[in-house]
């Protein structure tokens, strides 16, 4: 029995002076965690007669679930979309470096490739959990190569495929397998594709609508067989138009089956979205709203000429093009500025910006049970964190949102792994 006398020889870390993100509110309460997870005080008290053996003040920060980025093509000089003999090793490399962002799970995105990108590609990575090596693996988002040449963005027109054999056999044929493959983006006005979408989702795949020119009644469909993310909102899909909203018109949908939350994704980075389209979103369906990063390989690295893929790219300032266009290919954002650009351009709560890259990311994959909460229970496994302490060192209320220049002379690092839990820095008040 160890001396404070709880149950467990794992040593027991109290988080005090502290603000905690959960149901929707910033609770003033401590937090208590052992092993990564967390425990609930009463229980600790009055059945197990433990204390704290550390304790850590907060001094007012506030303590929120670890961010989820559920589509990123890569970073650092890492293209998760380059075939090579090390993949494993080159997505452990983003993994370690997203925790300084606060990225504690997020799920390495493929952009469209030739059928042997994926067959070499998708093998190496493995689902696994995250820790103070790097953030966990939920699994590919494989975005294309089924969509729309209208809409392709800076996909390569030339690798993209139609189902010509029925569905399932197309995905296989392309992608070898779908081991370890979380979501797929698709275009559900291509022929066929309404199987396709009712079987991913069979296999617990989530279904994503995206790089499209389908209409709202297409829309409609794929979300009445099973589909329920729409890929970076308003960029490479129909513009909004007053009598057919197109893949938008899913966010106010009469349409959506009882019990079914239709989520989307937002790169708030400044550039894909004016503010005014970000308020007009979060305002019409805020509870369904993501934010990821679209970050490609040029991301934490200077100005110049890097991959996505089959293209290259070119960085001109915050902007990344398909290199001799003004197309734009993904962003150079992390995960942290775009938490603070959304929460600074939609005017929304603290809360409301955390949750959207913790929480509503979670729902999404259906593991909000184990991630993307700081809820304690009867059922220890379900409180399992992967998430990070933050010590509140930097001050960025006074330093533009996307400008990386904000994070230098923190003392401890923006993040850095501790006790399992994650405070977040002040500057989240500012905004």
């Amino acid at each position: 029995m160890p001396s404070n006398k709880s149950v467990s020889d794992a040593p027991i870390t109290q988080f005090i002076n502290c603000r905690i993100l959960r149901d929707n509110e910033l609770q003033r309460e401590d937090l208590w965690v052992r092993e990564g997870r967390i425990l609930d005080p009463e229980k600790l008290f009055f059945d197990e007669q433990g204390y704290a053996d550390k304790r850590v003040d907060c001094e007012g920060s506030i303590i929120a679930p670890g961010f989820i980025d559920v589509q990123i093509n890569g970073g650092y000089g890492i293209d998760f979309s380059q075939a090579s003999e090390n993949v494993s090793d080159g997505v452990s490399f983003v993994a370690k470096k997203i925790l300084e962002h606060g990225v504690t799970s997020f799920c390495p995105t493929l952009v469209t490739s030739p059928p042997e990108v994926y067959h070499k590609v998708l093998p190496q990575v493995k689902v696994h959990d995250g820790g103070p090596h790097g953030a966990g693996v939920l699994g590919f988002h494989l975005e294309g190569p089924f969509i729309s040449a209208e809409k392709k963005g800076a996909h390569p027109e030339k690798y993209l495929r139609t189902f010509k054999s029925g569905g399932l056999e197309d995905l296989m044929e392309v992608y070898g397998s779908l081991d370890d493959v979380a979501i797929v983006t698709l275009a559900p006005e291509l022929p066929g594709s309404q199987s396709v979408v009712r079987e991913l989702s069979r296999r617990g795949i989530t279904v994503s609508l995206g790089h499209s020119a389908a209409d709202l009644s297409q829309a409609e469909e794929a979300v009445q067989h099973g589909a329920t993310f729409i890929t970076h909102l308003f960029n490479a899909m129909l513009p909004f138009h007053h009598r057919d909203p197109g893949i938008v018109g899913l966010l106010t949908s009469d349409r959506i089956p009882a019990g079914r939350t239709v989520y989307y994704g937002m790169i708030a980075d400044g550039i894909h979205t004016n503010p005014a389209a970000l308020r007009i979103a979060h305002r019409a369906h805020p509870s369904g709203l993501v934010l990821v990063t679209d970050a490609i390989t040029a991301m934490g690295l200077p100005p110049g000429r890097h991959t996505l893929g089959q293209q290259v790219i070119e960085i001109q300032g915050l902007h990344a093009y398909v290199a001799g266009t003004k197309t734009l290919s993904g962003s150079i954002a992390t995960m942290d500025m775009c938490v603070r650009h959304f929460k600074q351009a939609s005017g929304c709560s603290v809360q409301e910006a955390l949750e959207a890259a913790s929480l509503h990311p979670a729902q999404l994959l259906g593991i909000s049970h184990k991630k993307g909460k700081l809820d304690y229970g009867s059922d220890a496994g379900q409180s399992r964190l992967h998430l990070y302490f933050c010590i509140p060192a930097v001050r960025a209320a006074v330093v533009p949102p996307l400008c990386p220049q904000r994070f230098l002379g923190c003392k401890y690092g923006l993040f850095s792994w501790g006790g399992g839990c994650i405070t977040v820095d002040q500057s989240l008040q500012f905004l």
